[in-house]
């Protein structure tokens, strides 16, 4: 175990692939923090979160053999987690169920791993106004925001997490800030004038934690394995 510290993320990877018992559970401790966050943000639920990113860490698990090493491994494991959390959004809208609150588990144990990993800021009453506001966007807008917006990743490396074009992700983006400024332009401080607007094409007015996007592309980030249903090619509604 005292090896693995000093491994790369590949170099674990591929112990794992070898046979090596822990080198993946290393691998996830490493990164469990942002991709909880991603997916935390991106469901906007804790049970449905903890459960997307269980799913999401069995299918890396599993398909760890066919990773071709022409990507960073953080960006094959977050494809994995927003793709096991679109997954789930689409079959809640295919089969729509009476909402419940917030799964909030703690105290059960039942995490990731048995601890669950750190969770962004906790609730209070504008930052739940945000996510049902996040949840209110169409799916592929809300993995974009959610990437580039809330967590931070740069644009270039959100469109390789998600398979698509840096300029989809670019229009996705603007399409969910133009819908979020409608929705919570109730949030902004009042504006000297009565004419004036939120900006569609910014940051997200007094939004609790969001950052706007950095453009710059991501070092050693390639094209990676593991399947995005691309629809890409479609506009957004």
């Amino acid at each position: 175990m005292d090896g693995h510290a000093a491994a790369s993320d590949l170099e674990l990877l591929r112990a794992h692939v070898d046979g090596d018992r822990h080198a993946f559970a290393e691998l996830f401790h490493r990164h469990r923090d942002r991709l909880w966050a991603v997916a935390l943000r991106t469901l906007g639920d804790r049970e449905e979160a903890a459960d997307a990113l269980q799913d999401a860490l069995l299918s890396a698990h599993r398909a760890a053999a066919r990773f071709r090493g022409d990507s960073a491994v953080t960006t094959w494991l977050h494809r994995i987690v927003v793709n096991a959390c679109l997954d789930r959004i689409r079959r809640r809208q295919a089969h729509p169920t009476v909402p419940l609150p917030d799964g909030n588990r703690a105290g059960d144990g039942s995490g990731i791993g048995g601890i669950e990993p750190v969770a962004p800021a906790p609730d209070h009453d504008t930052a739940l106004v945000v996510r049902e506001a996040l949840a209110a966007l169409p799916v592929e807008q809300r993995a974009a925001l959610v990437l580039v917006d809330v967590q931070g990743y740069p644009v270039a490396e959100v469109a390789r997490i998600l398979g698509i074009a840096e300029g989809t992700v670019k229009s996705r983006c603007a399409r969910g800030r133009a819908r979020l400024a409608v929705l919570l332009g109730h949030l902004r401080p009042t504006a000297p004038t009565p004419s004036a607007r939120p900006h569609a094409s910014g940051p997200i007015g007094e939004v609790p934690g969001v950052t706007p996007g950095n453009p710059s592309p991501a070092e050693g980030v390639g094209s990676g394995s593991g399947r995005y249903r691309r629809d890409a090619n479609q506009e957004d509604t």
